[in-house]
C-alpha cells in the first residue's frame, strides 16, 4: 500500500516540476474516472420535477463539455433537492473552470435557474467551491426547512380539500386559488423596502402561514398549488419582481397575484384580474416597468 501511495506522490511531484498544469488535470480526471468517482445519477427527492425547458434541461452527464452543460448540471442538482454535489472539469474542456466561475459569480443567472425548480427545492444560498485542478462542489442552503414544508403541505392540502372539487377544470382550480390567496394575504408593505425584507414574507410560509407576503411569497404560494394540481409552471422574474408562468391548454400564460392584489391608500382589500392568465403581449401592454423579462431565459 505504501508503495502505491509513493508512486502517486512521485508522479504528482514530477508533473509539478515540469510545471505542466494540463497534465496534472488530465491525470487527476483519469484517476477519478477509473475509480468511478464521477457521479452518474442524483438522489432525487419527492419535489424533483421532471421538466426540461429551453433555458435549462435535466442531465445525467456530469462531465461537462460546454457552458450549457454546466448550466444543466446546476439546474439538475438544484432540482434534485440535494444539499451538496460534486462534479469535475475535464482537461479537454479548456475553459471549463472559467465558465463555472462565470456562472457561479453571476447571481442573475443562478437566480434564473432557481426559478425553474419546485419552491421546496429552491435555494436561499448557493456556494460553488472550486479547486485548481477541476473539482467543483455545490453547497446548497434550501429556502424552506423541513418544518416549513410539513406545515405548508398540511395547509395547502387543507385549502384544497375545502375549496376544490373533483369536477373543476384546471382553469377553475387556478381561479379559486388565485382568489383565495388574494383574499387571505396582505402585501407586506411595511417590509417592501429591499433593505428591510422579512425572510418569511418572501416565501410561501409568510404568505400562507402568516398572512403577509412580498411578490416572492405570492408566487411560491401559487406554485405550491400548481404543483399539487400537476400543472406545469415556473417562476418568471424581472429585475425587481417575480410572478408565475403557467402552461394551460397547450399555451403559456402569465399569472401575477401580487399585482392582482393592489395596495390601496385607504386600506381597502381589492381583488383584480388584470394579470390573470394573460399572454406576453397583453402583459407588456399593461406594464413595461416591473414585468420586462429576459426573453432568452423565459422563452417558452
Amino acid at each position: 500500500m505504501k508503495k502505491v501511495i509513493w508512486f502517486f506522490i512521485l508522479i504528482i511531484i514530477f508533473l509539478l516540476t515540469i510545471n505542466y498544469k494540463e497534465k496534472i488535470l488530465t491525470f487527476y480526471n483519469n484517476y477519478f474516472e477509473s475509480k468511478n468517482f464521477i457521479p452518474t445519477t442524483l438522489e432525487n427527492n419527492e419535489y424533483s420535477r421532471n421538466y426540461n425547458f429551453n433555458y435549462v434541461e435535466l442531465t445525467d452527464n456530469f462531465l461537462p463539455k460546454t457552458k450549457q452543460d454546466i448550466m444543466n448540471i446546476y439546474y439538475t442538482v438544484i432540482n434534485s433537492g440535494m444539499n451538496e454535489f460534486t462534479f469535475y472539469c475535464k482537461s479537454e474542456y479548456e475553459n471549463c473552470l472559467k465558465d463555472v466561475k462565470d456562472i457561479a459569480n453571476n447571481q442573475v443567472t443562478i437566480s434564473n435557474i432557481n426559478n425553474f425548480v419546485h419552491p421546496f427545492n429552491g435555494f436561499k444560498d448557493l456556494e460553488t467551491e472550486i479547486d485548481s485542478i477541476g473539482k467543483i462542489t455545490l453547497h446548497i442552503n434550501r429556502n424552506y426547512t423541513n418544518e416549513n414544508i410539513i406545515l405548508l403541505n398540511y395547509e395547502v392540502d387543507k385549502i384544497i380539500n375545502k375549496n376544490i372539487t373533483s369536477n373543476m377544470s384546471n382553469k377553475e382550480k387556478i381561479k379559486v386559488i388565485h382568489d383565495y390567496i388574494i383574499d387571505n394575504i396582505k402585501y407586506d408593505n411595511e417590509r417592501s423596502d429591499k433593505n428591510n425584507i422579512n425572510y418569511q414574507s418572501d416565501t410561501a410560509y409568510g404568505a400562507l402561514m402568516e398572512g403577509h407576503a412580498l411578490c416572492g411569497g405570492y408566487t411560491d404560494a401559487m406554485m405550491l398549488f400548481l404543483e399539487k394540481f400537476n400543472i406545469k409552471s415556473y417562476k418568471k422574474s424581472s429585475e425587481n419582481h417575480i410572478w408565475n408562468y403557467v402552461y394551460l391548454d397547450n399555451k403559456w400564460y402569465n399569472l401575477d397575484l401580487t399585482w392582482d392584489d393592489p395596495v390601496t391608500l385607504d386600506g381597502r382589500d381589492l381583488l383584480e384580474y388584470n394579470f390573470y392568465l394573460i399572454n406576453n403581449d397583453e402583459l407588456l401592454k399593461l406594464d413595461k416597468t416591473e414585468h420586462t423579462f429576459d426573453k432568452t431565459v423565459y422563452s417558452e
